[in-house]
């Protein structure tokens, strides 16, 4: 062997465990991740990736320097229970949790770790956080209502169906969120002609005979504000509005995509990414307390052609020009 490879060789064999020892001393990390969902759920797939990408870019890497838990828990209260004490035990550094549903367990389970929901409709009214620009505990995050969008939901239904005269309008009457949605689509219902009707979506009976009444007359749509419990019953919503052939608008893009006709609302995909930025901070030392909620800031208009042509509406094109994505 000559003399420069064996002192490259010698070199490169004594820097080796110095490297090894620098990697091995940076510290590991642990982000816990709590979803009310299923882990085939292909919108929250993404939903995810999209905050692992945002963790990458302010340079976490899982393995390196963060680990991450995951549990995809279903929407079943106990078993969302179940996950949030599994997820606290694990003792990581934040936890990421969708919605009121996850992050109240999560509040019951610790009053410590640091949370941070990437959505959250009504923050302040469901009770997890003192106030939006001052939180005030170890939770925090970013909501998803402007509760003037029930005014665009409303306007944007009378533009794909201009017949429409009666719109029962399904939203929570036990979050803020919904009643406030409401409480704006019932005052600008007078400027465009329109008879709003509050149907809560608690109750799988009542969205039932709601719906079948609604049908019952002529000239009828829905609107489906924002809320846990709407999704739940999204396939009962859905098969209905199929069923009675009522022109519908929903808060989010996942009802359109499973054949919806037309939503307005919150990107979530940017939610889980601007999450993303939060985590970072708590993992750098910054408190929840002092991370103000903030609002949502990319909206998304989505409208079903199919659905469209099996209700017999023809979509203006000025509205389909404004789409941000057009399902054919």
């Amino acid at each position: 062997m000559k003399r420069r490879e064996f002192i490259t060789l010698l070199g490169g064999t004594a820097a080796w465990p110095l490297a090894a020892r620098a990697q091995q001393s940076v510290p590991m990390r642990r982000i816990g991740v709590l979803l009310p969902v299923t882990a085939d759920d292909p919108d929250f797939q993404a939903r995810v990736g999209a905050f692992l990408q945002g963790l990458q870019e302010a340079g976490w890497s899982i393995g390196r320097n963060m680990r991450i838990d995951t549990r995809w828990a279903g929407s079943n209260a106990n078993d969302i229970r179940r996950h949030a004490a599994e997820l606290v035990a694990l003792a990581p550094d934040v936890i990421l949790a969708y919605g009121t549903s996850s992050v109240r367990p999560l509040m019951q389970a610790t009053s410590t770790v640091p949370i941070v929901f990437p959505v959250a409709g009504d923050p302040v009214g469901g009770g997890l956080v003192e106030s939006l620009a001052r939180p005030g505990g170890h939770v925090t995050g970013f909501m998803t209502t402007e509760y003037t969008v029930g005014g665009k939901w409303l306007e944007l239904l009378k533009e794909i169906a201009p017949g429409v005269t009666r719109v029962a309008v399904l939203r929570d009457p036990t979050q803020g969120s919904g009643t406030s949605q409401f409480a704006v689509i019932q005052a600008l219902a007078p400027s465009f002609r329109v008879q709003a009707i509050p149907v809560s979506t608690r109750d799988v009976p009542e969205i039932e005979r709601a719906i079948t009444a609604l049908a019952g007359s002529p000239n009828g749509g829905l609107i489906v504000a924002a809320g846990a419990a709407t999704v739940v019953h999204r396939t009962l919503v859905l098969g209905l509005a199929a069923q009675y052939k009522l022109p519908a608008i929903y808060f989010e893009r996942t009802f359109v995509a499973a054949g919806g006709l037309v939503s307005y609302g919150t990107d979530y995909i940017d939610q889980f990414r601007r999450a993303a930025t939060y985590v970072d901070r708590i993992l750098k030392g910054e408190k929840p307390s002092e991370l103000p909620v903030q609002a949502p800031t990319k909206f998304e208009l989505v409208i079903n052609l199919k659905t469209a042509k099996a209700l017999g509406l023809e979509v203006p094109t000025t509205l389909l020009a404004r789409a941000d994505e057009v399902i054919e």
